[in-house]
């Protein structure tokens, strides 16, 4: 693995009294794509959500060796961590072209992606760049809401269940988009319930169960581990 980007160490998160992080650690390196793998209800989303601040933490999170547990959501996206949200968290009654212009940084000039970058990407976004983004497809509001955050020039993206409800042509469009996000250097946590893209696209792999770690490896080794996939991803 690369030099670690982001380091998570001994990390607990709480929904009220609920218990749902139960000492979670892991690494990032710079460039790569790592997948967060299990069932519905494990503790992935909140691990992201308690990276970013949304939800409190406690333990450790390094973030381009600066600690940023219990810092602001914005602060933090301020240090070049970007956050794609399951929910797909569009402005519907702006356009595309201002849900994309909104992501800009007006701190951070000349970064890696311009808009022309996103209708290049994913043509789509071009030909609808006036449409309020309300009315696009799921799998253009997908793409949308990756674009916009690309507009921030992060280092590093934590993006949650992107192929949720797409279709098969449109999850191929995300794999492809993520594989050319890391392509240009930025690394990627990918919290995803599809096996089939995170073998794909992804070198190493995490699977979790319980709010733990269960297991850690590639994608081979996890082919390979049987058990692993029975106990903890296979309905």
């Amino acid at each position: 693995m690369s030099e670690a980007m982001l380091q998570v160490r001994d990390l607990h998160a709480y929904y009220g009294k609920s218990h749902i992080l139960h000492g979670v650690s892991f690494d990032v390196g710079a460039g790569e794509i790592v997948s967060l793998l299990g069932r519905n209800g494990v503790g992935r989303s909140t691990t992201i959500k308690a990276i970013m601040g949304d939800v409190p933490p406690q333990g450790s999170i390094l973030f381009k060796g600066e600690q940023i547990a219990g810092r602001k959501p914005h602060e933090i996206a301020r240090l070049g961590l970007g956050y794609v949200p399951e929910n797909r968290d569009i402005f519907p009654g702006l356009t595309v072209r201002e849900n994309l212009f909104l992501g800009q940084k007006s701190t951070k000039p000349g970064g890696r992606w311009s808009m022309q970058d996103m209708f290049d990407i994913f043509p789509r976004l071009q030909e609808r760049a006036e449409t309020p983004a309300g009315v696009l497809s799921g799998g253009e509001q997908q793409m949308l809401t990756m674009c916009r955050t690309l507009m921030g020039d992060p280092d590093l993206i934590m993006v949650d269940e992107p192929t949720e409800g797409l279709s098969p042509m449109m999850v191929e469009h995300v794999g492809a988009l993520l594989t050319r996000i890391a392509e240009r250097g930025i690394a990627i946590l990918l919290v995803e319930q599809k096996l089939t893209i995170a073998l794909k696209i992804c070198k190493r792999l995490y699977v979790m169960g319980h709010g733990h770690m269960v297991f850690e490896g590639t994608s081979r080794q996890l082919m390979d581990d049987a058990a692993i996939r029975k106990e903890w991803l296979e309905v």
